[in-house]
């Protein structure tokens, strides 16, 4: 018999899907289950591993591949879950500008396989399609904070293929009455955040730099865009009542943290809770995007208003535990190189 409250997670072993992980396995009592990339790292996830996929245990492992849609039929047709979270992209802005068809295949082609799949094995599941503040780009100041209504201007393959899962998510709703709800998250960051993005990079280099392996040089992109900041815990719980409290199928909204700062302040404040009081800072041409999207403040109101969520965690916390992760991290890993 298939067990009730089943969710299935797309891109567990990412930073959002781990901490989702952790979140659902703390405040629910469902059966959950994650798909991960055979060659995925499954370090964001390894507290799960002793026990996942053994008998009577809640949380199960499987191998799929958002562009293999074989392997997700035969997940989510054996597995057919009440909730899906579907997390999984190529996610580094920086990156799709060097691959951006993978960038594109992945998001677009491997997002359309996943609702494909669903429309005909789990049509009554509750779908999150999470798209990404960065299809809104560059937004004039006259029209920040940004609305749901926004046009979209997308400033990197990523940010397009982000449009396109986007469009995607809705589109099922409209044509089939697929269960989806979309949200356009804006920065989001905490521990295990990769370190292709700034504010993980710069704490990252701290961490390696208090350690003595590099030298105290922290190399940065633009510093001058505006960001708003929340913590990926908040953004997980976020997810939970997205799909829980009082679901809309074919809703979208922006979700996002309560802390506006340029990028410059992020790194004022993580090197101000250094232990080491000579650290420079050298502008990395490698570093700089062709286009940036630099006004990224939302309108969050609508998501806010329909489930009462705000953020808990302060920017001070988010960024003093990212800088803690990396502590803890830099000894034990061999990836030391700075990206």
């Amino acid at each position: 018999m298939i067990p009730e409250n089943r969710a299935l997670i797309t891109g567990v072993t990412g930073m959002v899907g781990s901490h989702l992980l952790d979140f659902l396995m703390l405040n629910t009592d469902w059966e959950i289950h994650g798909l991960s990339r055979w060659r995925s790292s499954l370090e964001n996830i390894e507290y799960h591993l002793q026990s996942a996929n053994k008998s009577g245990t809640r949380f199960k492992l499987w191998n799929a591949d958002l562009n293999d849609s074989f392997s997700l039929q035969k997940v989510i047709s054996e597995v057919q879950p009440e909730f899906i979270f579907h997390l999984a992209a190529q996610s580094f802005p920086k990156t799709s500008f060097d691959s951006p068809i993978e960038t594109l295949s992945t998001n677009i082609i491997g997002t359309a396989n996943l609702l494909e799949v669903i429309r005909r094995s789990a049509p009554s599941a509750m779908v999150h399609v999470c798209s990404s503040s960065e299809v809104f780009g560059r937004v004039p100041k006259n029209k920040v904070p940004i609305k749901e209504s926004e046009s979209f201007h997308p400033a990197s393959p990523y940010a397009i293929s982000k449009a396109g899962t986007d469009l995607l998510g809705r589109f099922y709703f409209e044509a089939y009455g697929l269960k989806t709800i979309t949200t356009r998250m804006f920065t989001h960051t905490g521990p295990r955040r990769g370190d292709v993005f700034a504010e993980s990079s710069f704490a990252k280099q701290i961490a390696l730099a208090e350690k003595g392996i590099i030298q105290p040089v922290i190399k940065v992109g633009n510093l001058e865009s505006l960001r708003t900041i929340a913590d990926v815990r908040d953004a997980v719980r976020a997810y939970h009542l997205l799909l829980t409290h009082n679901p809309i199928p074919g809703a979208y909204y922006n979700i996002g943290g309560n802390h506006t700062c340029k990028v410059s302040e992020i790194l004022e404040f993580l090197i101000s809770i250094s232990t080491l009081n000579n650290l420079k800072v050298e502008v990395d041409p490698e570093r700089l995007r062709p286009i940036d999207a630099d006004l990224q403040i939302p309108d969050t109101s609508a998501f806010r208003s329909h489930t009462g969520w705000e953020p808990k965690i302060t920017f001070q916390e988010t960024l003093s535990d990212l800088l803690d992760y990396w502590r803890a991290k830099v000894p034990f890993s061999s990836n030391w190189y700075v990206r």
